[in-house]
């Protein structure tokens, strides 16, 4: 009886319309308490101001995985393994960890070790055993510890490769040092112009330098002619500009998109857009 004269109301004109917006604003507000709980709690226990790190859900890791093993063509138990290897890998969290406390600027960074969508670029290192890779936009480093610990993983079984990063940031990267600077360097500079002076096929290339969508599309235009034949491209920016699919669809490559679900953090999370040729 109850349910049939709420319902009644509701379809009151003017009267229902007014009511259903506290229906409604009642599963927001729910949502958005979820999100600002988180984001309190980030305000008392985070020091990052810049390229928030956090880890993914789990399922959304699994996701990944899933995404990952469609575009190598290879076993999903493989590309969990893979991801499992840089999760478990305590050599290269401590290494992060005793050079983020020893860096003048560790006031900004936080002591723990999360690697979000970087364990998909690690995966597909470990998958695809590329030569050459390239990330534009360094920052602290973390990806390019990332990925010459795949690198360094792919030597060991005897698939040799080498990372560069491009950064116009001369302090950009401070956490590619030790052995894992065996593995890559930073080249300092604009980005595109680094890349247009790059004489080496590229086989891996991470768009992650100057977001606007102008900027992207050009560092796409200027390593096409540089990319292999098996070459793959990841855009750190596709959740932002649709320039990666833009210049895919151009070209006919194939191209796929990942969303990140952080967990326990306010941040709603990046993307990877993956750009391919399917063989």
């Amino acid at each position: 009886m109850l349910r049939a004269i709420t319902i009644s109301i509701i379809r009151t004109p003017y009267i229902g319309r007014f009511l259903l917006i506290f229906v409604r604003a009642r599963d927001g507000f729910v949502y958005l308490a979820r999100r600002l709980a988180a984001l309190f709690k980030w305000l008392i226990t985070s020091r990052e101001t810049t390229n928030y790190t956090y880890h993914l859900d789990p399922t959304n890791v699994r996701y990944l995985a899933a995404l990952i093993a469609d575009v190598t063509k290879t076993e999903y138990r493989q590309v969990m393994a893979y991801i499992q290897e840089i999760e478990s890998d305590t050599q290269l969290r401590d290494h992060i960890l005793r050079t983020t406390a020893a860096y003048n600027r560790s006031f900004l960074a936080d002591m723990e070790v999360r690697y979000a969508r970087r364990v998909g670029w690690y995966a597909l290192v470990r998958i695809m055993k590329p030569v050459v890779v390239v990330e534009t936009g360094v920052d602290k480093g973390l990806g390019a510890c990332v990925l010459t610990s795949a690198l360094k993983r792919n030597a060991s079984e005897g698939a040799a490769g080498m990372y560069y990063g491009t950064d116009i940031n001369p302090q950009a990267g401070y956490l590619l040092t030790g052995e894992y600077a065996q593995y890559g360097r930073i080249l300092y500079g604009d980005s595109i112009t680094t890349l247009k002076q790059f004489e080496l096929p590229i086989d891996m290339f991470i768009n992650d330098s100057d977001h606007s969508a102008d900027y992207e599309a050009a560092e796409y235009r200027t390593i096409l002619p540089k990319l292999s034949e098996r070459a793959i491209i990841l855009g750190d920016n596709a959740h932002v500009t649709d320039k990666l699919l833009a210049i895919s669809l151009e070209t006919e490559r194939q191209f796929v998109y990942f969303q990140e679900k952080p967990h326990d953090h306010w941040y709603p999370g990046a993307g990877i857009g993956i750009s391919f040729k399917r063989s």
